[in-house]
């Protein structure tokens, strides 16, 4: 597994959290893929959460905030981490870049953080930086998910 540090940007604050978001996604892609499926919906910890469902959870996770509270879109997203015996590591990995690129294009459209969301009374600085946050949390379980699973370690 790769140890790709950081990305290394001097930017705007806009373009410098998201420099950080794709970053931080490409980490949860690499430590969901190589995983056999069977393995990769199995539940890693006592509470049921499962590498494919994290993965899962932020597919939705990244347009709950931009889409449905900034802009106000429905439907509300599915933040559910269940997986069923269908899911792959291949399907969620596709359905998790697609909904990355749709969050990238709609971030591409905005461009004042201090405007206020049509739901939940945010700025679109603080989605940024809570979007960034979730992504981080999360890798970070699926750092740990990782090594239990095969011992694989790195960002």
């Amino acid at each position: 597994m790769s140890d790709q540090g950081p990305p290394a940007v001097v930017a705007g604050e806009k373009e410098t959290l998201l420099a950080f978001m794709r970053y931080l996604r490409e980490a949860i892609i690499r430590k969901v893929e190589g995983l056999p499926d069977d393995i990769a919906r199995k539940p890693a910890v006592p509470s049921g959460t499962s590498p494919l469902g994290i993965l899962k959870h932020l597919t939705g996770a990244e347009l709950v905030w931009v889409e449905w509270a900034f802009l106000g879109r429905d439907p509300f997203p599915e933040l559910g981490m269940d997986v069923t015996e269908t899911d792959t590591v291949a399907g969620c990995v596709a359905a998790y870049r697609a909904t990355a690129a749709r969050a990238d294009a709609i971030w591409a459209t905005l461009d004042d953080l201090d405007a206020v969301s049509a739901r939940e009374d945010r700025t679109l600085r603080w989605i940024l930086v809570h979007t960034v946050e979730e992504l981080a949390r999360h890798a970070g379980h699926l750092d740990i998910m990782r090594e239990m699973i095969d011992g694989s370690v790195g960002r």
